[in-house]
C-alpha cells in the first residue's frame, strides 16, 4: 500500500468529510478499483456487472482468493465475458499502433484522452510500471491507432500551464490521481485560476498543502510547499504566489503534488481550467 498515499488521503478525508466517497477511477474504457476491507473478488464483479474470473484474468491474479486491501484491480468493461474476448482484444491492438513524443507538460492521462486509449493500456504497450516518470522527448507506442503513423506533436501540450516551471511531469499513483512535477527548489507555486483558500498548514509527507476551491465545483491542491504565502480564507487570482517548491523527503527532489477534483470525481490535471 503507498503509505504517502494513505497520510494524504486522510487530509483529504478532514478537508471533505462533509462529500461522499470518491467513486471508482475510470480512464476510457478500463475502470480501476482499490479494494477495501471486506470486499472480495465475487463482490467486486458484482460491484461492476462483470464475472470475477474476467477479473482475475485481467489482473494475472494466482490466487483470486488473496486481495490486499489497497491493491488496484483493473475493471473489464461491463457486458465483456471470457478470456478469450479479452486476449482478442489486446491482440488486435497489438497490431496496430502509432507512435508519440512527448511534449513538455505531457502527462499519461492527457495522451490517453487524445488517442481515446486507457492509460493502462500505454503503460502495457510500452512496459511501463506505475512509478514510470514521462519526459520531454520520451517515445511512446499508443495502441489501438493507425499502424505505421508518423511521430505526433501536440503544441498545446507544450504550453500547458503548471504552478511550477515543470521540468518534468509523472502520475501520481496509489489511492489518488494526480501529476508529481518536478521544478526548482524555493521557485514560487502559483495558483492557477481564482479562488478561496480552503486548506493551507503542513502534512507529514507532502510538506505544506494549499487547497484553494473555485467555482464551478473545482479543488486544485498543491503540496510540497516548503513555505506559504497563503493563509485559510485568503482570496486568489491567476499567478497568486501560494508558496516555495520544496524538496520531498522521499525523493529528494523538488517535487509539487499536484490534484484537481471536480464535485469530488479526480480530474487530468493537465485539462483542468486556468483562468
Amino acid at each position: 500500500m503507498n503509505f504517502r498515499a494513505v497520510l494524504f488521503g486522510f487530509l483529504l478525508g478532514v478537508v471533505f468529510f462533509f462529500l461522499p466517497p470518491f467513486p471508482p477511477l475510470a480512464y476510457g474504457q478500463e475502470r480501476i478499483h482499490t479494494v477495501q476491507r471486506g470486499e472480495n473478488l465475487i463482490s467486486i464483479a458484482r460491484t461492476y456487472g462483470v464475472r470475477s474470473e474476467d477479473i482475475a484474468s485481467l489482473n494475472g491474479l494466482s490466487d483470486p482468493n488473496r486481495l490486499l486491501v489497497g491493491h488496484r484491480l483493473r475493471i473489464p468493461p461491463a457486458g465483456q465475458s471470457g478470456t478469450g474476448s479479452l486476449v482478442t482484444a489486446a491482440a488486435a491492438q497489438e497490431r496496430s499502433f502509432t507512435t508519440y513524443v512527448a511534449q513538455r507538460g505531457d502527462t499519461l492521462f492527457g495522451i490517453a484522452r487524445q488517442f481515446s486509449v486507457t492509460v493502462g493500456a500505454i503503460r502495457e504497450a510500452n512496459g511501463l510500471s506505475e512509478n514510470y516518470m514521462l519526459r520531454a522527448g520520451d517515445t511512446l507506442r499508443i495502441p489501438g491507432t493507425s499502424a505505421g503513423a508518423p511521430l505526433v506533436s501536440t503544441p498545446a501540450a507544450a504550453t500547458v500551464r503548471w504552478p511550477v516551471t515543470a521540468r518534468e511531469v509523472s502520475t501520481m499513483t496509489g489511492k489518488l490521481s494526480g501529476v508529481i512535477i518536478t521544478g526548482t527548489r524555493a521557485e514560487s507555486v502559483i495558483s492557477l485560476t481564482h479562488g478561496v483558500v480552503l486548506s493551507a498548514g503542513p502534512f507529514q509527507g507532502f510538506g505544506r498543502v494549499v487547497i484553494v476551491q473555485t467555482e464551478g465545483g473545482y479543488l486544485y491542491v498543491y503540496g510540497g510547499n516548503e513555505s506559504l504565502s497563503v493563509r485559510e480564507g485568503d482570496r486568489v487570482g491567476p499567478g497568486t504566489e501560494l508558496g516555495r517548491l520544496g524538496i520531498d523527503d522521499i525523493s529528494n527532489r523538488p517535487q509539487l503534488f499536484f490534484m484537481v477534483y471536480r464535485n469530488n470525481v479526480p480530474i487530468d490535471p493537465a485539462l483542468a481550467p486556468r483562468a
